[in-house]
């Protein structure tokens, strides 16, 4: 089953950056669209649940937190609304040697090639979105 690993670099700390992917209204803002009317639920804790819906189209993704390491590592499971498959997305933050910080995502077991591609994509635009928001 293909792996895809996108990463990122952020001028804003670790701590800043977690917060961002831990806080269900920072989550919301950047995740999806402001099109999509996002909302997000998370509990950042080993078997804490997670959920990111759009209230505008029905499209949502949950999940289930397997490792936690705070500011540094998230491991949840991914299983979009109406879908067989469950994938894996891990989440890792580290401070960057020119200061800010890396955020290496890592979403594993796709089903397909074409899975892996569009997710790729939309892991893109997820982070183009918080990289604007960060500033």
């Amino acid at each position: 089953m293909p792996d895809i690993v996108v990463e990122r670099h952020f001028s804003a700390e670790p701590e800043r950056v977690w917060q961002e992917i831990v806080q269900p209204d920072s989550l919301s803002a950047w995740f999806w669209p402001a099109s999509f009317d996002t909302a997000a639920a998370i509990e950042p804790r080993v078997g804490g649940r997670t959920r990111i819906e759009s209230r505008a189209n029905g499209m949502g993704v949950s999940g289930e937190v397997t490792s936690v390491e705070p500011e540094r590592r998230l491991v949840t499971t991914w299983q979009w609304n109406g879908e067989e498959e469950v994938t894996t997305v891990g989440l890792t933050l580290a401070p960057s040697g020119s200061g800010g910080t890396d955020l290496h995502v890592q979403h594993s077991g796709f089903p397909d090639a074409q899975s892996a591609d569009d997710h790729v994509l939309g892991w893109n635009d997820c982070l183009d979105r918080l990289t604007a928001r960060l500033g």
